[in-house]
């Protein structure tokens, strides 16, 4: 499944900390195309993997993270408004 992940940590006094995890491990599953934005390709398991390990951090009382899936990335339109800078393109 195509999934776009988006993430909003709180920056107090322990949201560094939190904020640099959260990065690590969605760059271990996801491409980062933007701030707090990463997409690509997932199998579901390693969508449980990825839910598993970021709720080790994200504080559900603070922080927020949306999840959009799809089922491939071809129904999926689109657009650059602005700079293109589309860094899941496999074409230079």
């Amino acid at each position: 499944m195509y999934v776009i992940l988006v993430y909003d940590i709180r920056l107090d006094e322990t949201g560094a900390r939190v904020l640099r995890n959260v990065f690590k491990i969605c760059k271990k599953y996801l491409t980062h195309i933007q701030n707090s934005t990463f997409e690509g390709e997932l199998t579901p398991g390693s969508l449980k993997k990825l839910q598993y390990e970021l709720n080790e951090w994200i504080r559900k009382d603070r922080d927020s993270l949306i999840v959009f899936k799809n089922r491939e990335s071809r129904w999926l339109n689109k657009e650059f408004w602005g700079m293109k800078d589309d860094k899941t393109s496999n074409f230079l």
